[in-house]
């Protein structure tokens, strides 16, 4: 007996949640692939490449997957996800997409490269969704029509394409984001596509199975996902851009010329001001106006009866 397929249990919410994490998850990714562009050492360079792998397979498409099947249910049965090939489909993603970003990443970027790091990439990802499809255990038996499989597969495939493209062309917070939304669009579509093909043969009787509801899998992927992202915005807020690095630079120069004024009492604008950069602390002006020449502070001798000693001190003219 065919199983009725309802893939919206919860109404828009899930559809809704699913695109909102996979935009996020590509403007990390994006944002990454900047900075992996802009690091100055392979090992910079390495440390962008895993975080936009994290963040694109692991938050735009592995967790938006699994999210969008909260709402997916079968009639007459329950569906419990196995743990083991749950966290394999996790892997594949964030594998995959990390082998593409390194192909463009660290080699030379061009139409051969971005176009097989898309291809490996896309059919990792699709992997990874009938990977995910297969943890999950339910009173059936689970078929799939090959068109809208195949046609699942080409668009990973072209999604993929078109996110390496964008990891090494796109630049500027406006044009992320707009990536990220077609991005969000791509991926949701994959996933949505693949499903279509499913069918579900359910059996006479009914089987206990040993997976784990998505409730209890939801707890630890959320946390995980908020971990993820705080860690990559914190990381991304701590590490300048090409434009802090330059406008440093700038104000470096600017000091080292006497133009701005430094620490310690730097030479002001236009060479007003105390000449007392590099003297020590508290004799920054007295030590500059001696070096000047205007006057000079001298001691001069106590001249009460009885005694001698420094009684404070007298300016004179030099001569």
């Amino acid at each position: 007996m065919s199983g009725q397929i309802h893939h919206f249990e919860y109404g828009v919410i899930t559809p809704i949640l699913s695109y909102a994490l996979s935009v996020l998850g590509s403007v990390l990714a994006l944002t990454c692939a900047v900075r992996a562009r802009e690091a100055t050492s392979t090992g910079q360079r390495a440390r962008w490449i895993v975080g936009a792998s994290i963040a694109l397979g692991g938050t735009a498409i592995w967790t938006m997957h699994f999210i969008a099947m909260l709402g997916f249910g079968v009639e007459g049965t329950t569906i419990r996800y196995g743990v083991p090939l749950t966290v394999a489909s996790l892997l594949l993603a964030i594998v995959s997409v990390g082998i593409g970003l390194s192909l463009v990443g660290f080699g030379r970027a061009n139409a051969v490269t971005i176009i097989g790091g898309g291809l490996f990439t896309g059919i990792g990802v699709a992997a990874m969704h009938y990977t995910g499809m297969a943890a999950m255990q339910l009173d059936g038996t689970i078929g799939y029509d090959p068109v809208p499989v195949v046609l699942s597969v080409l668009i990973a495939v072209v999604a993929a394409i078109v996110a390496l493209w964008l990891s090494v062309r796109v630049r500027g917070a406006w044009a992320i984001v707009g990536s990220a939304l077609i991005m969000g669009i791509a991926v949701n579509g994959m996933h949505f596509t693949g499903m279509t093909a499913m069918h579900v043969e359910l059996h006479s009787e009914t089987v206990r199975h040993t997976g784990v509801s998505s409730g209890t899998l939801l707890v630890p992927i959320v946390v995980g996902v908020i971990i993820g992202v705080i860690g990559l915005v914190y990381a991304m807020l701590a590490v300048p851009s090409d434009e802090d690095r330059a406008a440093l630079a700038y104000m470096d120069s600017r000091r080292a010329a006497g133009a701005v004024p430094g620490p310690a009492g730097s030479t002001g604008a236009g060479g007003a001001g105390p000449a007392s950069a590099g003297l020590p602390p508290g004799r920054g002006r007295r030590g500059a106006i001696a070096a000047g020449g205007a006057f000079q502070q001298q001691p001069r001798r106590a001249s009460t009866p009885g005694g001698s000693g420094f009684n404070g001190f007298e300016p004179r003219n030099k001569a």
